[in-house]
Parts: C-alpha cells; sequence; structure tokens
C-alpha cells in the first residue's frame, strides 16, 4: 500500500539490510544491484519482506500496486506553464547535462532573486525551475541575457537537448570509462540540428556499469565501454573509448528496463557514434532529417559557417 507507515517500512528494510549484508569495503560493489545479484531477486524479496515482518507495524506487502485506472501523461517541465495559483507560471530552464559555470549560477540566482521570490527547484532531468513567476513578468524573463540567444541556458530547448540526461564521467568519477557531460552536451546539439522528432527523446549516459545515469530506463542509453577502431598508421586494431546502447527503456505507469545493449563496442568519436543514433532515432522514433533553410544551404555551400 501506498501509506507512510508501508513506504518507511520497506524503505527501513532495504536499508537495514544493505547496511548488514552488502560489500561495503568494496567501492566497485558497494551498491545495491550487486547485493541483489547475490541474493536473486525473488530470495532479495523474500528477505526484505521477513525484514518488514519483524518491525510487527501491520505492513503487507503485494507483489505490485493495483493497475491504474486513469490514463497517466508526464508533465512538460521545461518552457512557461501556468500554474493553479491565479496569475502565477513555472518556468523550466534547460541546464546542458546539469553542468554550471560559476557565471551561470550567478545568473540563474540573479533571475530567482528578481522573478521567483529567490526560488529554484530542480528536476530529476538535471535542469531547474523557476516557480510563482507574475504572469505579466514572464514576457521579461524570457528577454533576460543569460536566457538569450548564445546562452547554454535555454526556456525552449529542442526534444532532443531538453531531455539528455549523464552522470558525472571520468572527468570527476574515478570508475567513469568515458567523459560523459562533455560529450552528451555536443552530440545531443548536433542530433538536434540533424533531425526532427514529434515527441521527447530521453538520452541518458553513464560512464560505467553503475549506471548513475539510469540509461536503461533511458528511450536511448549511451554506457561507457570498451571499443576498438582501426590506426590507419599501424593498420591495427587499437582500443579506444566506446561505449554500448540501450533501446526502448521506459519510466511511469508503463515502465520498462531494457537490461540488453542494442548495439555495443562502438567507438565513442562522433563520426562513429552520431550515424548510429541518427538510425536507431529514424527506426526506432520515427525521426526524419531537419529541413535546411535555403539560406543555411546556400551558406554552406560558399563556405560561410
Amino acid at each position: 500500500p501506498a501509506d507512510r507507515n508501508s513506504v518507511v517500512s520497506l524503505t527501513e528494510a532495504i536499508l537495514r539490510v544493505f547496511r548488514d549484508e552488502s560489500e561495503r569495503k568494496d567501492r566497485q560493489k558497494a551498491r545495491l544491484m550487486w547485493l541483489v545479484e547475490k541474493y536473486g531477486v525473488p530470495q532479495f524479496k523474500a528477505k526484505i519482506i521477513e525484514e518488514i515482518t519483524s518491525y510487527d507495524r501491520g505492513v503487507t506487502v503485494s507483489d505490485a500496486q493495483p493497475a491504474p485506472s486513469e490514463p497517466f501523461e508526464r508533465r512538460e517541465l521545461l518552457g512557461v506553464h501556468k500554474q493553479k495559483q491565479e496569475g502565477k507560471s513555472r518556468v523550466g530552464v534547460l541546464v546542458p547535462t546539469g553542468r554550471l559555470s560559476v557565471k551561470e549560477c550567478r545568473q540563474i540566482a540573479d533571475l530567482a532573486d528578481k522573478y521567483s521570490g529567490g526560488e529554484i527547484r530542480l528536476t530529476v532531468e538535471q535542469n531547474i525551475i523557476l516557480p510563482n513567476i507574475d504572469d505579466d513578468k514572464v514576457r521579461d524573463l524570457l528577454k533576460e541575457t543569460a536566457l538569450g540567444q548564445g546562452s547554454r541556458l535555454k526556456v525552449n530547448a529542442g526534444f532532443i537537448e531538453g531531455n539528455t540526461v549523464s552522470c558525472t564521467g571520468a572527468q570527476f568519477c574515478g570508475l567513469g570509462l568515458i567523459e560523459t557531460k562533455a560529450n552528451a552536451e555536443s552530440i545531443a546539439k548536433k542530433l538536434e540540428s540533424m533531425v526532427t522528432v514529434d515527441r521527447p527523446i530521453r538520452i541518458h549516459w553513464t560512464g560505467c556499469p553503475n549506471s548513475c545515469g539510469q540509461v536503461q530506463v533511458a528511450d536511448i542509453g549511451i554506457m561507457g565501454g570498451p571499443a576498438r577502431k582501426l590506426d590507419e598508421a599501424t593498420g591495427k586494431m587499437m582500443a579506444v573509448p566506446g561505449c554500448k546502447i540501450f533501446v526502448g527503456g521506459r519510466i511511469g505507469e508503463d515502465a520498462h528496463i531494457s537490461l540488453d545493449p542494442y548495439k555495443e563496442g562502438i567507438p565513442l568519436e562522433e563520426d562513429s557514434l552520431i550515424p548510429d543514433l541518427v538510425g536507431i532515432l529514424k527506426t526506432q522514433f520515427g525521426a526524419v532529417d531537419k529541413k535546411k533553410r535555403k539560406r543555411d544551404v546556400l551558406r554552406s555551400l560558399i563556405g560561410i559557417k
């Protein structure tokens, strides 16, 4: 049941079992998934139920929550949206891969002080929301330099770049096999410029199998892994930073975990990875090539970027 007593008891049971029985001395193994693997899923579930029963709080555990009877629609968090409070709006701002510079942090703080009473809310997609903005001030907010052309911070982000999530990656994590954040931001921009999709496409990056970026529940998940590429100088296959791609994960009422890689051993270089991602977007998610404006075609023909 989804009541407070049941939720607290379940959480406490998982934490206590993890505390007492996990490999906490080994950082590589100090994660719940390894304890579940050690037990086996049915046995781990039985252990948790046994722990909950020992608390004698009247909590019962079922195999699943009752199936929902009403349709579920995930709210869009980026962009401008009316609140239920009269005369108020919330504005979701893209923070690419959740990475901020000092300047950007100050810009966000200034916007919050000026428009949302100093309040900033964070989303699990690594973006921010400025809530409780007066409707008559929204237009002024959108004109701010911090959200204007050339800024990384965007209110009206594309369906791809607006739904890209990344773990810390090798730059600041000793477990990361690849650099994720810089690659995720760069590749999302390129994909956005190459194809058009008709709905949000969640692309998650994680640097290692620990999957802090939760690639298995993303529409497209990219996990750091081994890859080899021909070295033209030596004529030999050489080890290079690479990745595995997972496809078809889902969240919400119709959740699904994509456990098996769709493709693996892909070099991380853009000329290798981007064609594969474009192909997946077209075949699995109905993407089409983005139509180029005539002036952009002319500029490319005469060599102007």
